[in-house]
């Protein structure tokens, strides 16, 4: 296939899951049956992926792949006819719902053939959205596998989990041209002068997903003194996490574990503040850290840039969102800043 066949046949995929989610599925009704089916069976077998959350990551994947982002996304790349690899392993995270789409459609986008292993927490969705992709462009048949198992037959990989699992990604693919991720999270910066629209964005940015997310905010810097009233407040628009059993089954465990350690907790009963200075707070908990001037802070964010997967801010920082967007990353939003495009077209071993 040519790039534009392949960026043609991704637009097409975004279309019809824009007008799945929009509920317009009179034109696609083998496609709303795929993912009707893999939207209630990743439900069943994966109590965080709530049917929303799951909407959700299709609503964000179908807004990108429109041809004017695909097209201006590939615009810097030089692609040949002939794949620099044949074929890259992909091993995935299953954290949320469809995490691991980007990397197969960096590595389908460039031309080579992709060798997956799925997380067994998200199983369902990527092949729905291949067999939608195999239905509109033919020439895809027998470019993806799928497994479960241990990875074979690939020529680079691209591996995500956590720091631990890193180890043995390094031992097992060390003599492969590789990407191999691990834990990172996303920060805030407040100043106290942030609106109540601005803060009710980051509720969205710590909520989402459970904040199961690597983009999700699991970390404030504050300035010193700073009031956490008006931040409270804004929490509220996301309540509803009470609702959700797992989600409060590790915040009261949390809360029990911090209580009895006598460590000081700030409490709005779905969700705890607690100051520390690292970065992968508990689920239903979020760390806080306060610093004296932006210079310093600054600093402190260059230093460990390795544990910081993104940062929402309404201050002029370098590479800052704005709040409410940390779930909405563009094609050109690579995990961990390095570009899985260039890798694969261009990475030798």
């Amino acid at each position: 296939m040519e790039l534009q066949q392949r960026i043609n046949a991704f637009s097409l995929l975004g279309q019809q899951l824009r007008d799945y989610v929009d509920a317009n599925q009179g034109n696609h009704r083998e496609t709303d049956e795929k993912l009707d089916l893999a939207l209630e069976r990743s439900s069943h077998a994966n109590g965080w992926f709530k049917r929303e959350s799951l909407l959700f990551a299709l609503r964000q994947w179908g807004q990108l792949l429109t041809i004017d982002n695909l097209e201006n996304w590939t615009d810097p790349y030089t692609f040949t006819k002939t794949p620099h690899y044949k074929t890259v392993g992909v091993v995935a995270a299953g954290n949320i719902p469809l995490v691991g789409f980007h990397d197969l459609l960096a590595v389908l986008i460039s031309g080579s053939n992709l060798n997956m292993r799925q997380s067994r927490n998200d199983k369902f969705l990527l092949p729905a959205l291949v067999s939608i992709l195999e239905s509109v462009e033919p020439a895809f048949k027998g470019r993806v596998k799928f497994t479960e198992d241990k990875l074979q037959d690939f020529d680079a990989v691209i591996a995500t989990g956590s720091n631990n699992t890193a180890r043995y990604f390094d031992y097992y693919f060390g003599r492969y041209p590789h990407i191999i991720r691990r834990n990172r999270n996303g920060v805030a910066v407040l100043d106290g002068t942030e609106t109540s629209e601005q803060l009710e964005g980051l509720a969205e940015d710590i909520f989402r997903y459970f904040g199961l997310g690597c983009r999700n905010v699991s970390k404030l810097f504050v300035p010193e003194n700073y009031n956490f009233d008006a931040f409270f407040q804004a929490m509220y628009s996301k309540r509803s996490v009470i609702d959700h059993h797992k989600y409060m089954n590790n915040y009261d465990y949390n809360k029990a574990v911090y209580l009895m350690s006598d460590i000081p907790l700030l409490d709005n009963e779905f969700m705890l503040l607690k100051q520390d200075e690292g970065y992968s707070s508990p689920i239903g908990v979020v760390f806080h850290e306060s610093y004296q001037n932006q210079d310093q802070l600054a600093n402190k964010l260059m230093e460990d840039k390795e544990h910081i997967q993104c940062v929402v801010s309404g201050l002029k920082l370098d590479g800052a969102l704005d709040f409410g967007q940390a779930q909405q990353p563009g094609l050109d939003n690579y995990a961990d800043g390095v570009d899985t495009v260039d890798f694969v077209l261009n990475t030798s071993r």
